[in-house]
């Protein structure tokens, strides 16, 4: 099932603008970081954990990025938030005008 949402949140970092990475020093080894798993698996800081924590510490609620998936092309994005919630600065909502995800089991 696809969902819509409906985002209110800044600030974001825009990985996918070159000059906002080299301003913050972003490399795309830090965003690609093939084998996170495998290293947070072994105990390890994968490289985007890393750039994930160094984004929060300067304030930014969240990151545009490609997607890295298998078969993804370079124009698919991403919006990764690392907290969100009803109130700004990081304001997500359901977008549910037919009530078909909010509506209760068995109701």
């Amino acid at each position: 099932m696809l969902c819509a949402y409906e985002v209110d949140a800044e600030p974001v970092f825009d990985a996918t603008n070159k000059i906002e990475r080299r301003l913050l020093g972003v490399q795309m080894s830090d965003l690609e970081c093939p084998d996170w798993e495998a290293q947070m698996l072994a105990g390890a800081l994968p490289a985007s954990q890393e750039l994930a924590n160094r984004l929060i510490s300067s304030g930014f609620v969240g990151m545009l990025v490609r997607s890295f998936a298998a078969g993804a092309c370079g124009n698919e994005l991403n919006l990764v938030m690392w907290q969100w919630g009803d109130k700004l600065p990081a304001r997500v909502r359901l977008i549910d005008d037919e009530g078909r995800l909010s509506r209760r089991q068995g109701a």
